[in-house]
């Protein structure tokens, strides 16, 4: 019932916003639109249609305003007034009230904010879809950031993705190319990193994880978890200073290098993917500040590491295969790839393939960022793994999603940008410490200690090998016994489920009887 009555809400909310007049890309539906206004006479469409969209989005709650904070990213898509507004779903929500916050940090760390930290400003610095941000500064004068869950996330985001399981399950049916997408998978990988945004003791793991990853390196500060004072609804952290990437005015006014903040993007992401496997899967404008800091000047800050993905050796290998033939224009090297991995079909012809592949890529090389869309291309390539039967793998669906956000990140801070000469390099550096002499020695340190504990203990299992081997052997007669056993166990097991089965049955019957009595 409750999601028959969702649905209802979606369908008022959409009709009352005007959803269905709004122009996107050249779509609209004027004739519906027009039969709505007729019927519907006292909705007020008078303001802005971006602003109508963030409304609408923001008032069906925490999963339609991500969808909105995706959108944000792609001005290229997107007509400029409906990105400005849904910019703002990015770190300004609407907050919820200070004293519903206070009450949770009471809640989940066993005091009131008064007795945690030396000061707590009760108004929120920011405020997103999940959780929001109050300022404090802890007994020891240590500035920090207080992160907070909503009230009433899980009920909201459960009845939501659960329409989502729904809608997945009758495209998976009703459309041809159902099966092959994966709909169902693809809302389950959804679904699981949504709900993993719920615990925020979760998410101060996975920024310490992060942080220990760049720890080493200045490109990226991530900001230190106070773990005494974490839970699974709030978070204290380390404040960090610097200015929103999304405001290159001021990075420009403070002397912000812009094409080296975009190319060391870049190697971030890369670095995140295939040295480590471990990324940032939300990294929209609102969660990524530029250092003002003078010994971090200029470096990434990132925050709110709700939602990370993971990949595995088998993934990183085949999507660094795939983007060094793409940079080097080996299509038959990325159709091969494809065929290799299993995610086309074993009969697919390589050279078909290979000219499908170049008709989608070809056009895009040697163009600044700002000449191409990887909108465009991802959906030629849709239409091309559509041709071919190349199945959807749902696991590196929040990496494609990342590279959408990388793709708006890089158009607003460098449109000059030639992606593939600024991460061919890095990705051939990486292949060869993976496949020379450096990855052989890595692999080796890696298995060191466990050559440590098999070493001192040759000697013993050759001896022991050697004394089997020489002793007479009486195969035939334990087969034959064990066979004699199994034997005895399966004639068990039949009278045991006959006369089982025989109760169980006859109890159901007897209770449907007695049902169908009183009823």
């Amino acid at each position: 019932m409750f999601k028959f009555l969702r649905l209802l809400k979606i369908i008022r909310i959409v009709i009352l916003y005007g959803i269905d007049e709004i122009a996107i890309s050249g779509l609209a539906v004027p004739r519906l639109a027009k039969l709505i206004d007729q019927l519907i006479f006292w909705r007020d469409i008078s303001a802005p249609r971006g602003e109508r969209l963030r409304k609408a989005l923001e008032e069906l709650g925490p999963v339609f305003v991500k969808f909105g904070q995706v959108l944000s990213t792609r001005r290229d898509l997107l007509p400029e007034d409906i990105v400005d507004e849904l910019s703002k779903l990015q770190d300004r929500v609407p907050p919820f009230d200070p004293d519903l916050a206070i009450a949770q940090i009471t809640k989940s760390l066993g005091a009131h904010p008064e007795q945690l930290f030396a000061e707590f400003e009760r108004t929120p610095v920011a405020s997103a879809s999940i959780a929001q941000v109050h300022f404090a500064v802890l007994k020891d004068g240590r500035k920090v950031a207080v992160k907070v869950l909503r009230p009433g996330m899980k009920a909201s985001i459960d009845k939501d993705v659960a329409l989502m399981h729904v809608a997945a399950g009758w495209l998976e049916k009703l459309w041809a190319d159902g099966k092959r997408l994966k709909p169902r998978e693809v809302v389950g990988e959804f679904d699981k990193y949504l709900h993993d945004e719920l615990d925020l003791m979760r998410e101060a793991a996975n920024g310490s994880q992060l942080r220990r990853n760049f720890a080493e390196s200045k490109l990226l500060l991530v900001p230190e978890m106070y773990w005494d004072y974490c839970s699974s609804s709030v978070i204290v952290m380390e404040r960090m200073n610097g200015i929103p990437i999304s405001q290159t005015a001021r990075l420009l006014e403070a002397g912000v290098d812009m094409e080296k903040l975009s190319r060391d993007g870049v190697e971030i992401f890369f670095t995140q993917v295939f040295r480590d496997g471990f990324f940032h899967a939300d990294m929209h404008p609102g969660n990524i500040l530029v250092s003002t800091d003078a010994d971090t000047f200029g470096s990434y800050i990132a925050l709110d590491f709700g939602i990370v993905g993971t990949l595995t050796d088998f993934d990183k290998d085949y999507l660094s295969q795939n983007f060094l033939a793409f940079f080097r224009r080996d299509y038959k090297r990325v159709a091969e790839a494809h065929i290799e991995s299993g995610w086309a079909p074993k009969e697919t012809r390589v050279d078909e393939l290979e000219s499908a592949v170049r008709a989608c890529c070809e056009p895009i090389f040697d163009r600044p960022l700002k000449d191409i869309s990887f909108g465009q291309v991802l959906l030629r390539l849709f239409q091309t793994s559509r041709r071919f039967n190349v199945e959807v793998q749902p696991q590196l669906v929040l990496l494609q999603k990342t590279l959408l956000n990388i793709e708006g990140l890089g158009r607003q801070l460098d449109p000059n940008l030639d992606l593939w000469k600024t991460a061919k390099p890095y990705l051939e550096r990486w292949m060869s410490d993976q496949v020379g002499w450096r990855g052989m020695l890595e692999k080796l340190k890696a298995e060191a200690p466990r050559y440590s504990h098999i070493f001192p203990q040759l000697p013993r299992l050759a001896h022991q090998a050697l004394t089997l081997a020489s002793e007479p052997r009486h195969d035939a007669a334990v087969l034959a016994s064990l066979l004699a056993e199994q034997r005895t166990t399966n004639r068990l097991l039949r009278i045991v489920i006959y006369f089982g089965g025989g109760m169980i049955a006859g109890a159901l019957v007897a209770q449907l009887f007695l049902h169908l009595y009183y009823v």
